[in-house]
């Protein structure tokens, strides 16, 4: 239990980096989306660019994050061995990749449908080779054990992007006839999307100087890094496939639906997607938490038992996430600007989409823990082909529908072939039972708040999901009572 709430408690600092942090982010999709028109196509640029920069992240830092944890934890090496070799492989990588960017940047822009702007792609290649680069030094905070430094240079990514975004599109546009001011372009003001995100990026970069100063080129082990390749290869891949699940439709939609009205769907989507991004935040808050937990207690006998109660309680957590934005969508509708809505439908697929794929990655570490990692590239591959297929037969047909209900599908497939085959191959003793309880009431009580979408007075729709929503947190303390207890008797405490 105690291990429980040193993972709760780093999980708090960490979400906060992660949850406030991006949710201050998600706050400029209103201005973006009330500024840019969908018609526009705008914002189908910002996704799709985005979209690409988030598959090249993986492919930059190719497992290296979670690879050097595994090293790093284990007995009779070199944790500064392991750091500089990991930062010196993946910044080599990095430096590669964005020098052939630059010398191939016409037929690259081409490739991706923006000929005419390849600042674009110079900006957000930049961008996603300096975020690769900064992975694993974010890492190293997270493997000392250093949660507050980690959210300090977080926000003071998210809280300069913010100053500058909300100068550009709200103030900028008023002060454009100021003669100091003829650097601004209020018809293209999609660029300056991407030119804040590499200033902030590289102004974080800075933050690191006490890391940096630590590295030692000398320390650099050929040895050692053609054991970490070995062990990280099987996880570029699981990565690959893994971030193409949750890119795919972003990167594909363009593809399959040519033209203008394509990035008009894909602005459209991608901006009511946003909505269902709390789980996201909730996933990776966990996950920063949980990776360094699960490797630095793999030797402890009682590990077992605690990943799969983690597991659960991911679960429920993310469940009454996911209840709280179908009970109260109608406020979040306004999180976008009115001519994005139309794709609020697609909001609880994608969000159960996401649980899934926190629940996926919950259950890898029976293969990462046993160095059988080839089996995760194998799983996720198998779910991007289930994605993929019904993108392009269905996109074609219904639009970006296709999208939400693809992801769902992939992510469930991923669920069941690691759930099945780690159980024989590592086995933990999840509570299935009260599991499979906490989906079906959640879903239920989903179902029910379609009924009460019908009634037609908003302040009385309002007052019964909050009811509904208090149906299901009840259950989860009645029934989690024994790890609610502390809490209870320290509020009592304080009452005294």
């Amino acid at each position: 239990m105690a291990s429980l709430r040193k993972l709760l408690s780093d999980s708090v600092i960490y979400g906060l980096s992660s949850i406030v942090g991006r949710f201050l982010n998600y706050l400029l999709v209103p201005v973006y989306t009330y500024h840019i028109s969908a018609a526009s196509g705008g914002y189908g640029v910002v996704t799709n660019v985005y979209a690409y920069t988030a598959l090249l992240a993986v492919i930059l830092t190719f497992g290296m994050e979670t690879t050097f944890f595994y090293y790093a934890n284990r007995e009779g090496i070199d944790r500064r061995k392991v750091f500089c070799t990991a930062l010196s492989a993946v910044g080599s990588v990095a430096a590669i990749f964005l020098l052939l960017v630059m010398l191939f940047i016409g037929p690259v822009s081409d490739f991706m449908g923006y000929s005419d702007h390849p600042e674009y792609i110079r900006a957000m290649a930049t961008v996603v080779a300096i975020d690769a680069f900064q992975a694993i030094l974010f890492a190293r905070l997270r493997r000392d054990g250093r949660p507050w430094k980690f959210f300090s240079l977080k926000m003071a990514f998210i809280i300069l992007s913010m100053g500058l975004n909300l100068f550009i599109f709200l103030v900028a546009p008023h002060w454009s006839h100021l003669s100091w001011m003829s650097w601004y372009d209020e018809a293209d003001n999609v660029k300056y999307i991407f030119y804040i995100n590499l200033f902030c990026t590289a102004i974080v970069t800075l933050g690191f100087f006490k890391e940096l100063k630590d590295f030692r080129l000398s320390d650099f082990s050929v040895p050692l890094l053609k054991q970490m390749l070995k062990y990280t290869w099987p996880l570029l891949l699981l990565g690959i496939v893994g971030n193409f699940n949750q890119t795919a439709d972003k990167i594909l939609l363009p593809w399959l639906l040519p033209g203008e009205d394509g990035r008009v769907q894909l602005g459209i989507y991608g901006a009511c997607v946003k909505i269902a991004m709390l789980m996201a935040l909730i996933t990776q808050a966990f996950r920063y938490a949980y990776e360094p937990f699960v490797f630095g207690g793999q030797r402890d006998k009682q590990s077992k038992e605690t990943q799969a109660q983690a597991t659960k309680y991911f679960i429920m957590f993310t469940l009454l996430a996911f209840l709280a934005v179908m009970c109260y969508i109608e406020l979040f509708q306004h999180f976008v600007g009115p001519d994005y809505r139309e794709a609020l439908p697609a909001i609880p697929i994608v969000m159960m989409a996401e649980i899934l794929m926190g629940i996926y990655f919950n259950l890898s570490f029976w293969y990462k823990l046993t160095g059988k990692t080839w089996w995760g590239a194998v799983m996720s591959t198998i779910g991007c082909v289930v994605l993929v297929t019904i993108n392009i037969i269905f996109v074609p047909k219904v639009g970006y529908m296709a999208c939400a209900w693809g992801g769902l599908a992939g992510y469930g497939v991923c669920v069941l072939l690691s759930y099945f085959i780690g159980q024989r191959k590592y086995y933990v003793p999840y509570p299935v039972g009260a599991i499979a309880g906490y989906f079906a009431l959640a879903l239920a009580l989903f179902c029910i708040t379609q009924f009460t979408a019908q009634v037609p007075h908003l302040w009385l729709r309002l007052v019964l999901n909050t009811l509904l929503l208090g149906v299901y947190v009840g259950v989860v303390a009645w029934n989690e009572r024994a790890l609610l207890q502390p809490i209870f008797n320290r509020i009592k405490h304080l009452r005294k």
